[in-house]
């Protein structure tokens, strides 16, 4: 988090801090009430997988690793989380993989790939280290999706995101005080400014975010949800149109391929199906 100077206000691991800390406590009402929804005590430790999975360690390794690579580059690389949740159900949870599935996912993740290669904004100024902390971060977001999917389906959305973020609440606010972020509110000046952004991105960007994409989860595969990352890079080449940065032909086509690839993963069975009932 920076000034209008460019000189840092927050450090990456306060970022994250800060994001936890604000979403786990705008949730805090929410969480005690659904303490009482708890259908046993062992499903402590699934929220506690999800919370840390799908949010705390994910905070952490991407503000990292967006200290190395632009924001649009570890956009990208956040599609790598629809390969994962299908590695990590078959393996882990048992779940049936189709050929059109695993066809549709490989079509997905060449698109990324070309997107990734075409980028005319992404940066790299890091080393192999922020790469593997987004590689890792969409490891652990495999391992969320598929826990929720696969064990906490009893669960309303707003239950599992308000009992997951109970969990992380007192670990954000350990990192807090332990990352010595209440100096930079007495020591900097655009404290309150930077605040305000991460505060923002906690809110919309984390609760509420989370809180949707749980409810989509829910009623839908785990590889249907987490094909959603795969619109990231999309939405970071139209963001970027706005703020006047220029696309090429090239990176159209490279969106084509990851709308087709999803579309595939998802429907594709459906379609195929169709025709041999025919």
């Amino acid at each position: 988090m920076f000034a209008d100077d460019q000189s840092p206000i927050f450090s990456a691991t306060q970022v994250g801090a800060l994001r936890m800390l604000i979403a786990s406590s705008a949730l805090l009402p929410l969480s005690i009430v659904n303490l009482r929804k708890l259908k046993a005590k062992k499903d402590l430790l699934l929220f506690a997988v999800v919370g840390f999975c799908g949010n705390f360690f994910p905070a952490f390794l991407f503000t990292y690793a967006e200290t190395g690579i632009s924001s649009g580059f570890a956009g990208m690389m956040n599609s790598f989380t629809p390969i994962f949740t299908i590695v990590l159900g078959f393996l882990v949870f048992g779940h049936r993989l189709t050929a059109i599935q695993l066809s549709g996912a490989f079509i997905g993740s060449i698109g990324i790939t070309c997107l990734i290669l075409t980028g005319q904004n992404v940066s790299f100024s890091g080393d192999l280290k922020h790469i593997l902390a987004v590689v890792l971060a969409t490891f652990f977001y495999g391992i969320s999706l598929n826990t929720i999917k696969y064990k906490l389906q009893q669960y309303t959305s707003a239950e599992i995101t308000s009992l997951a973020f109970a969990v992380i609440f007192i670990p954000a606010l350990l990192c807090f005080f332990i990352l010595d972020t209440t100096s930079v509110f007495k020591n900097n000046v655009h404290a309150s400014e930077g605040f305000s952004y991460i505060a923002m991105l906690a809110l919309a960007g984390t609760a509420i975010a989370t809180f949707l994409f749980n409810g989509i989860l829910r009623i839908s595969s785990a590889l249907f949800a987490s094909s959603v990352t795969y619109f990231i890079p999309i939405v970071a080449v139209i963001i970027g149109l706005w703020f006047k940065e220029s696309i090429s032909v090239y990176q159209v086509l490279s969106m084509i391929i990851i709308l087709g690839g999803v579309l595939f993963a998802n429907y594709g069975g459906r379609f195929f199906t169709k025709k041999v009932s025919e």
